[in-house]
């Protein structure tokens, strides 16, 4: 067939030169040439007829084959062939119905097949137009239907897969099998194929130190891939600003145009890292003269830890308020507790390490510290107003001014106040005298017991020995047993000065809250301290005890006590 280099394809010319001898020898030959056609094959033949729904074409077959009609109708829908025109069909199977059972269409497919097999194998390109997306890529027309896997698109993450639909790009043949009717396409393949060939021109004429423009292809927790002329150069996220990071989508997106500077090349890995900081000056190196120690800047709170704030100054120059910076009295846990993100603030710069790349700053600072003046609006004796602002078990805490409190320790309420609860409120205003200012640990001690005289100066004078007291006892000891003779003033009959019988324990007869009689041996006023006495013959007795017990009738009333425990047991 003339024009056909398919071996399986026939012509009529191809039986003329071999002339029948006899009726059996045209059969023989006859049955070879059915034999050679094969089905799944190209051949021509020669339109002999054509019907309603179908053209009987003649291949050289026992029989005419079938063709469907709309294989032969163009866009508009007329017939575009005629009686006598030869085609070229596919041979689906030999006979169906006694019939041929040809397609032109699948003709004309196997013919691209053909084609597309010398581009496959000489590495070709092909033009296509992306027609539908399906699971897993989309179908691209190339003439025929072929698969794009979604991840041979392009070179970089698809934001927007319908954008791509009814354009015409260029692909290569990456997988083919005519037997199989599968064709898959790549447009990466050419991107990145294209991409090396400006790599390689890009490596020759790069050197570091080179300003460039760019374009970033891909963002990542560590930093920017950025296309540089066919090749991705690495923006580390520690060289994309003098001032703190956190993560490099802050500031870049996909496709931004940049300018980078080349910092370092690596020929034989490919490998170039660039940086976008070193356009500008380094701000620490003479960030001595833009912030001095002492100067008062201006900043915004960028990051609170529990440990302080951090504020940035200026592009790259990021300084931190400790947490004992952020207020002179305010017992600060947080900084959140006078600061948030985003506030605009003044502080005082307070040291400057640039080695370290390190600047403290203070807030209290630009405040009179409170602790400063205390003692000159405050001396110590002074007696001061205030509300309650706290209530511990070890005393309680009164506002001295607006930014210090005074503690009132238990020592130091008045006598007989040990349950604090039911004496002080808080919020409740009360007096206090300033005993103690403590300016380097920032303390006061106030007392209100000393608002008024100490009742043991006139103690000796308002008991002296040998008078007879009486009281509630207080407390029971292994040693004695306490009398409370005034609020607050407590003596101790030690369990010696208790008449008792040999063998029993005086103790035993008393009970806290009952009240008793005693006398008094001995005070010490110094030591706050009152030795007193049940019994009557104690040889510790002056002559003043014995006028006492006279006047008083105390003797006779302890031994009258005595007689009762004695008739008692």
């Amino acid at each position: 067939m003339e024009g056909n280099d398919d071996k399986n394809s026939f012509t009529e010319s191809d039986f003329d030169e071999q002339e029948p001898e006899t009726s059996e020898d045209f059969m023989a030959m006859y049955e070879d040439s059915l034999k050679a056609i094969k089905s799944g094959h190209v051949i021509e033949g020669e339109i002999v007829d054509i019907e309603k729904d179908a053209v009987l074409i003649d291949i050289g077959y026992k029989s005419e084959g079938l063709v469907s009609k709309k294989e032969f109708l163009d866009s508009d829908g007329r017939l575009n062939v005629s009686i006598g025109d030869r085609v070229e069909v596919y041979l689906v199977r030999k006979e169906e119905d006694g019939y041929p059972v040809l397609s032109r269409e699948e003709a004309i497919r196997d013919k691209l097949f053909d084609k597309l097999k010398d581009v496959y194998e000489a590495g070709g390109t092909i033009e296509g137009k992306i027609i539908s997306r399906i699971k897993g890529g989309y179908v691209v027309d190339i003439g025929l239907n072929a698969f794009l896997p979604a991840s041979q698109l392009d070179d970089k993450p698809v934001k927007d897969p319908e954008e791509w639909l009814n354009k015409p790009f260029a692909f290569k043949i990456v997988q083919f099998s005519k037997q199989e009717r599968n064709v898959v396409v790549s447009r990466r393949v050419l991107i990145e194929e294209e991409r090396k060939r400006l790599s390689e021109k890009t490596l020759q004429t790069l050197k570091e130190g080179d300003i460039v423009s760019g374009t970033v292809k891909n963002i990542t927790d560590y930093g920017l891939f950025v296309d540089i002329g066919g090749i991705n150069g690495l923006v580390h996220i520690s060289n994309i600003s003098w001032g703190p990071v956190r993560h490099p989508s802050e500031f870049y997106s996909v496709d931004d145009d940049i300018t980078v500077k080349i910092l370092d090349i690596d020929a034989d890995n490919r490998k170039i890292s660039l940086g976008i900081k070193q356009l500008s000056p380094d701000p620490w190196e003479n960030v001595e003269e833009r912030c001095p120690v002492g100067a008062t800047v201006t900043g915004q709170v960028i990051s609170l830890k529990n440990y302080g704030a951090f504020v940035s100054i200026e592009e790259g120059i990021v300084g931190l308020i400790g947490i004992s910076d952020l207020s002179w009295t305010q017992k600060i846990r947080h900084p959140n507790q006078i600061l948030k993100i985003s506030d605009e603030i003044e502080c005082q710069v307070l040291s400057i390490d640039k080695e370290k790349r390190q600047m403290s700053l203070g807030l209290k600072q630009l405040e009179t510290n409170p602790w400063d003046t205390l003692h000159e609006n405050y001396p110590e004796g002074t007696i001061i107003e205030g509300v309650v602002k706290q209530i511990t078990d070890f005393g309680l805490f009164i506002g001295i001014t607006e930014e210090i409190d005074g503690l009132v320790h238990v020592s130091d309420l008045p006598h007989g106040q040990k349950k604090i609860e039911e004496h002080y409120r808080k919020g409740h205003s009360v007096q206090a005298k300033i005993l103690e200012i403590d300016r380097k640990n920032e303390r006061v001690k106030l007392g209100i017991r000393q608002l008024a005289p100490d009742p043991w100066t006139t103690l000796s004078e308002k008991y002296p020995p040998g008078t007879a007291v009486s009281g509630k006892i207080a407390n029971i000891a292994e040693f004695g047993l306490f009398l409370e003779i005034e609020q607050g003033i407590q003596g101790l009959v030690h369990i010696s000065e208790i008449p008792h019988e040999t063998g029993e324990n005086p103790l035993e007869r008393f009970t806290i809250g009952e009240r008793a009689d005693a006398f008094v041996l001995e005070i010490k006023a110094d030591q706050k301290k009152i030795r007193l006495s049940m019994k009557t013959d104690s040889s510790e007795k002056t002559k003043t005890q014995e006028k006492s017990e006279e006047s008083t009738g105390f003797g006779s009333l302890l031994r009258e006590k005595m007689e009762q425990q004695k008739d008692n047991t």
